[in-house]
């Protein structure tokens, strides 16, 4: 009976020990939030451009311990709201940080909503200067190299490892659940070169590298456009810029 009762037990601590986080995924036209890890959510937006038309646009979002931090914006300050607000009522946790992860409009284009819930916002000094420079919303803290912050007791991780889809592209990550996101400096496989207009093409590659071999325990990575994967996105961009 008591070796019964013995092997409940330890079975009722397993079972709490790894039990997954609910799944709050949800999908409307303009707006998904799709669960990747227990901590860990991409926000998918839609921006409309001259050039490239109706473009997708990630972002992610971390949380622990009641607290969340996400990277890049979604795409306006409605759809921002929009994610706040679901962070805060499904995930029940609040936005510590928004960390834009360079200068574009689909890193920063819902800055404001942010702000205006009073949430600080971090980018790199360069990223800060090309965004006073072009006019677009300007996040407020800026850093130079790293940036580390917790939700939680989890770190969460944002860097600069060099130029490339522009010259002030960082890319996150969380340690805890091995999750990169690599934004416009990371391509999904099979994917063109794309918006080119502020890149420095020479450098690309090597960035990239210097990442992988950093991160070489990375589980996901997360393209600033495209479909989510593995380290195959960091050896697809490698090669696709290595290509003269």
């Amino acid at each position: 009976m008591q070796k019964h009762i013995l092997t409940c037990l330890l079975t009722l601590l397993y079972t709490c020990a790894s039990a997954q986080t609910p799944d709050k995924s949800f999908k409307t036209d303009d707006l998904v939030l799709q669960k990747l890890t227990d901590h860990t959510y991409q926000h998918l937006t839609y921006l409309q451009t001259e050039t490239f038309g109706k473009v997708p646009c990630n972002g992610l979002i971390v949380f622990d311990g009641g607290e969340a931090v996400i990277f890049d914006t979604p795409v306006d300050d409605a759809t921002s709201s929009r994610v706040i607000r679901w962070v805060e009522d499904s995930l029940k946790c609040k936005v510590k940080a928004v960390i834009a992860t360079h200068f574009h409009e689909d890193c920063v284009g819902g800055l404001k909503a942010f702000h205006d819930h009073g949430i600080p916002s971090y980018a790199t000094n360069k990223t800060i200067a090309f965004d006073k420079e072009h006019k677009f919303p300007v996040p407020q803290k800026g850093f130079d190299g790293k940036l580390d912050l917790k939700v939680g007791k989890k770190a969460v991780i944002a860097a600069f490892y060099g130029e490339g889809h522009t010259r002030d592209n960082i890319i996150g990550y969380f340690p805890s659940e091995k999750v990169m996101f690599g934004g416009c400096l990371i391509k999904e496989v099979d994917a063109t070169k794309g918006n080119l207009a502020d890149a420095n093409v020479e450098a690309w590659s090597a960035t990239v590298t210097t990442i992988k071999k950093q991160y070489s325990d990375a589980k996901v990575v997360i393209p600033g456009h495209g479909k989510i994967g593995d380290t195959a996105l960091l050896d697809y961009t490698i090669k696709l810029f290595s290509q003269k």
